[in-house]
C-alpha cells in the first residue's frame, strides 16, 4: 500500500456490513437501532472513498452489486477481529488457546504436576504447556514463566500469589533393604544404617536433624543433589531416604521407616503474574491447577 493511501475507517465499513445483513436501512435500524440518515451517509462516504457503488435500491431494500458482494464477506472478517481484538485487550477473550508455561521444583515438576496437568489438557484441548523443573526462583515479571510453583513464599512484588498447602515427606526404604539391615525402631537407629541426602543440598539433611538425628552431610552414604537420581537410588534398594509421602504411598515395595514420627513438610505457593488479571488462558491454567493441586496436598496427609 502506498503511503498517501488511507484505509476506511472502520465504522463505515461495519455500517456497510450491517446494512447488507439487513438488506434495507430500516430493518438495519430496527434490529440494531441508530439512523437510517446516519446509514445512509456511513455508506455514501464508503462508496466515496473507495470510487465503488456498493448497493442499488431495489423495492423496499437494497441489494449489493457484484463489488459490493465481494466487499461484504471482507467487511465481515474485518468486523469479527475488531470485535476479537476488544475483546482480547479487555481481558473478555472466551477462547482459551495457546501456550502456558509453568515452572516448578523439580520434585513437585516429577511427581504432581503431570496428574494435575493431564487432566487440564482433556478439559482445555487448544492449551499447549511448557514444564520447566528448576529449584531456582524465575522471575515472573521477565516472563520467564507465566506460573509458578515454588516451596517458598515469592518475594517478588506485583505478583499474585496463593498458599496452596504443605507437601509432606517422610522416611522410606525398600522391603528388599529392611529384610537384609533391619527395620530402625527409632531415630536413634538411623545412624547404623544407609542414607541418602543431599550433597550441596541440605534440605534432606535438615528434616532428618528436626526428627533429632544428630547427623552431618558426612554421615550420608549417598550424596546426591538431583530428586530423581535421588528417588532411583531409593527405589534401588541403597537405603534410606527422604520421599514425598504421596510418591511414597504409590509404590507398594516401598515401606514407610518409622511412621509414627512427625512429617517434615514444605509451604507450596502457587504464583502468577498480575497478566492473571486479564487473560483467559492464564486464569483457567492457575485456577485448575490451584484446585487440583491443593487436593492432591491435602490427600497426601490423610
Amino acid at each position: 500500500m502506498k503511503r498517501h493511501e488511507r484505509l476506511p475507517k472502520l465504522q463505515l465499513i461495519q455500517s456497510f456490513a450491517q446494512v447488507a445483513e439487513h438488506g434495507s436501512l430500516a430493518a438495519t435500524v430496527k434490529a440494531l437501532g441508530g439512523s437510517p440518515a446516519t446509514l445512509s451517509r456511513h455508506i455514501s462516504t464508503l462508496e466515496a472513498e473507495l470510487g465503488v457503488t456498493l448497493f442499488v435500491r431495489r423495492g423496499d431494500g437494497l441489494s449489493l452489486t457484484e463489488t459490493g458482494v465481494a466487499l461484504f464477506a471482507h467487511a465481515a472478517d474485518l468486523t469479527k477481529a475488531a470485535h476479537r481484538f476488544a475483546s482480547v485487550a479487555a481481558g473478555r477473550d472466551q477462547a482459551i488457546v495457546g501456550t502456558v508455561r509453568i515452572t516448578a521444583s523439580k520434585g513437585v515438576s516429577g511427581f504432581l504436576l503431570p496428574r494435575v496437568m493431564e487432566r487440564l489438557a482433556r478439559e482445555e484441548p487448544e492449551i499447549d504447556f511448557e514444564l520447566v523443573p528448576s529449584d531456582a526462583e524465575a522471575n515472573l515479571l521477565l516472563r520467564e514463566a507465566d506460573i509458578a510453583v515454588r516451596m517458598f513464599r515469592p518475594t517478588q512484588s506485583n505478583l499474585i500469589a496463593r498458599k496452596l498447602g504443605e507437601l509432606g515427606f517422610g522416611l522410606y526404604a525398600t522391603r528388599a533393604y529392611l529384610d537384609r539391615r533391619g527395620t530402625p525402631a527409632s531415630v536413634a537407629d538411623l545412624a547404623a544404617h544407609d542414607l541418602i541426602g543431599g550433597d550441596a543440598d541440605g534440605q534432606v539433611l535438615k528434616g532428618l536433624q528436626t526428627l533429632g538425628l544428630d547427623t552431618d552431610r558426612e554421615s550420608l552414604r549417598y550424596r546426591c543433589d538431583d530428586r530423581f537420581t535421588a528417588w532411583q537410588l531409593l527405589t534401588a534398594g541403597c537405603g534410606i531416604g527422604v520421599a514425598q509421602l504421596l510418591q511414597g504411598r504409590s509404590r507398594p515395595d516401598l515401606v514407610r521407616v518409622l511412621p509414627d514420627t512427625p512429617s517434615f513438610t514444605l509451604p507450596v505457593w502457587l504464583t502468577c503474574h498480575s497478566e492473571l488479571k486479564t487473560s483467559t488462558r492464564v486464569r483457567r491454567a492457575y485456577d485448575h491447577i490451584a484446585t487440583h493441586l491443593s487436593a492432591e496436598l491435602k490427600a497426601q496427609m490423610g
